[in-house]
């Protein structure tokens, strides 16, 4: 009997990558959680392996497991390194006082939105005091390239081969949240770099319509989205216009931010 061949080792960046990935999940994992079974189902990894992973980044204090149910969750040093990326890198550290003011003066929900290659990711959700809210989109939820008002602005803000081109690639994805939608987020991202400004007309969620305005770096590439999301009849045209204005002041507001990090000096760390 011809024996099989002995798995190869695992090479050092290898494990690095997929320890990388397996903390990003676990930080997605909210505050429930997420087994040791659902993350070697996420990853298509091995539960061994996984739990090899886990071990060495709970040592690292990167992820800890709670002894009552079992789950694991972001660790104290995760927290802790978070804490120090935030001033220079976190465009929600400079983002959330222009989201609060939004939210106070429109009612409305206010979102940011940050792209992830072929998905786009929500960092935040802050509520107006309307008392009927869309909840289409929440804090940590990944969507496809192009799918929500925030995701169209990013698109928009980039060179038009470039927005296209990641729309193309996230079609697979997109067809499988809501088939036959493609189309008709190829027809927004041409109205949205027409307007300056991305509009989506419940596409996802029939009623739920969304408003998003790109923030950009100093160089012109997009560094995130504001968006308000509301319910169809508080989107008139009217005040679609009083709203685009609003998250374009407060888009501008943020990139200033943004930009005084560029003159920080950098520090090598090679």
């Amino acid at each position: 009997m011809t024996e099989a061949p002995a798995p190869e080792p695992t090479s050092g960046s290898q494990a690095v990558a997929r320890a990388l990935s397996l903390l990003s999940l676990v930080g997605r994992g909210g505050d429930e959680g997420l087994a040791l079974g659902q993350l070697a189902a996420m990853t298509g990894l091995t539960r061994p392996t996984v739990r090899r992973l886990l071990l060495a980044l709970a040592a690292a204090r990167m992820v800890e497991q709670d002894r009552r149910t079992r789950r694991y969750h972001l660790g104290p040093e995760a927290y802790l390194l978070g804490s120090f990326a935030a001033e220079r890198h976190g465009i929600l550290h400079h983002a959330r006082e222009s989201m609060l003011r939004l939210a106070r003066e429109t009612g409305d929900t206010l979102l940011l939105t940050v792209s992830q290659g072929d998905h786009t990711l929500c960092l935040e959700r802050i509520e107006g005091d309307f008392p009927i809210r869309t909840h289409a989109l929440m804090r940590g939820d990944r969507k496809p390239a192009g799918v929500g008002a925030g995701a169209l602005a990013i698109l928009a803000a980039l060179p038009a081969p470039e927005g296209e081109a990641l729309l193309q690639k996230a079609k697979p994805l997109i067809e499988v949240l809501a088939p036959g939608l493609a189309p008709a987020l190829a027809e927004d991202l041409a109205h949205a770099r027409a307007a300056g400004h991305a509009l989506n007309p419940g596409r996802v969620v029939p009623g739920s319509w969304g408003l998003g305005v790109a923030i950009l770096w100093p160089d012109g590439r997009p560094a995130g989205a504001l968006s308000i999301a509301a319910i169809e009849s508080r989107m008139g045209e009217a005040r679609q216009a009083e709203l685009a204005a609003a998250l374009h002041r407060e888009a501008r507001l943020v990139e200033t931010r943004l930009a005084a990090l560029e003159t920080q000096p950098k520090r090598n760390i090679a």
